[in-house]
């Protein structure tokens, strides 16, 4: 049974561990860094234009936050990486927060998705989180968001480029999206579902 992404709620956040939800359902993780548009994408998926918070200043998402789909599996928003102006403590503490939910006993990420700027070269912390998901163990979507902003013959070449910096084979999926636009969304939707099936 496909889930239905229309019906997604907020249900939770979590500051620290005892938060996180171990109930067996689905976790699809998020991550992204600060101003990447992770917000919007979840927002486009849920076809809802402020589900999760999009913020003016980036790194507004400073916890784990869960969204309910359809009774069946759950979003899971982490906070935004690599570019909030907020101090070294607080970094630590999100570093801290990832880090406990990457590493739980009971594995609680069912698919990884990590969201990049195609326009850019992903970063070092992009590297990082591709790897943290690699660990984990978990399979890793890759989303390439802001495809409306380039021109048609600039995609092919921004997608090589995606693919070479995370070295991500054949067999390793990249989605080019556009929460603007709607691009990759159905696509998205189906590899998620895809992804509960296994």
């Amino acid at each position: 049974m496909a889930l239905n992404f229309g019906k997604v709620e907020f249900v939770r956040s979590a500051a620290n561990r005892s938060g996180f939800l171990r109930d067996g359902l689905p976790q699809f993780a998020f991550a992204g860094r600060s101003n990447v548009g992770k917000s919007s994408v979840i927002n486009r998926l849920a076809g809802r234009k402020n589900l999760a918070y999009v913020g003016a200043s980036p790194g507004k998402t400073t916890q784990i936050n869960y969204f309910m789909v359809d009774k069946g599996a759950y979003l899971v928003d982490l906070p935004g990486y690599g570019y909030a102006k907020v101090s070294k403590a607080e970094k630590e503490r999100w570093g801290k927060l990832m880090e406990n939910y990457f590493q739980d006993e009971g594995g609680l990420i069912t698919v990884g998705v990590l969201i990049v700027d195609i326009r850019h070269k992903p970063t070092e912390n992009d590297l990082t989180m591709h790897r943290w998901f690699r660990e984990s163990g978990c399979p890793e979507i890759v989303v390439a968001n802001k495809l409306d902003k380039l021109k048609k013959s600039q995609v092919e070449p921004a997608v090589q480029l995606i693919r070479e910096t995370l070295e991500l084979t054949e067999e390793d999926i990249l989605v080019p999206f556009s929460a603007e636009k709607g691009t990759g969304k159905e696509e998205l939707i189906s590899l998620l579902n895809q992804a509960c099936e296994r």
